[in-house]
């Protein structure tokens, strides 16, 4: 009987250790960061032409992933954005890292002679 408790005892200690080891490696992990962009377009056809082909490498370049990007948004309470684009970055710092870069910034100065941005960034859940 003796040799059994022991065994039972030793199991819950390696699971408990286990778990413990697991969190504190899961509480290490940094969590995604996302920057969203509404986006008010005045000419379409300049924003789509002159600021996106600039824009678009910068941020692959950055580290940055588009993982939405819509023309069509439907609003659910209050009034939705023309458009908005959500971009998956590595942290918040990574974000405002790239949005206050020079060539982000350059970029920028095209975009908004055809469109007005609202942008923030929030950090995401451990994954």
């Amino acid at each position: 009987m003796n040799r059994y408790l022991t065994i039972g005892l030793a199991m819950l200690a390696g699971a408990a250790l286990g778990a413990a080891a697991g969190q504190g490696l899961h509480a290490q992990a940094k969590p995604p960061a996302y920057s969203v962009t509404e986006v008010d377009v005045h000419d379409a056809d300049a924003y789509t032409k002159e600021f996106l082909p600039v824009v678009q490498p910068l941020v692959k370049k950055s580290g940055g992933t588009l993982i939405a990007g819509s023309f069509k948004v439907t609003a659910i309470r209050g009034t939705a954005p023309k458009r908005v684009a959500i971009n998956r970055w590595e942290s918040v710092e990574t974000a405002t890292a790239f949005y206050n870069s020079p060539e982000y910034k350059a970029a920028l100065a095209i975009g908004e002679k055809y469109a007005t941005f609202r942008q923030y960034a929030l950090e995401g859940l451990p994954q």
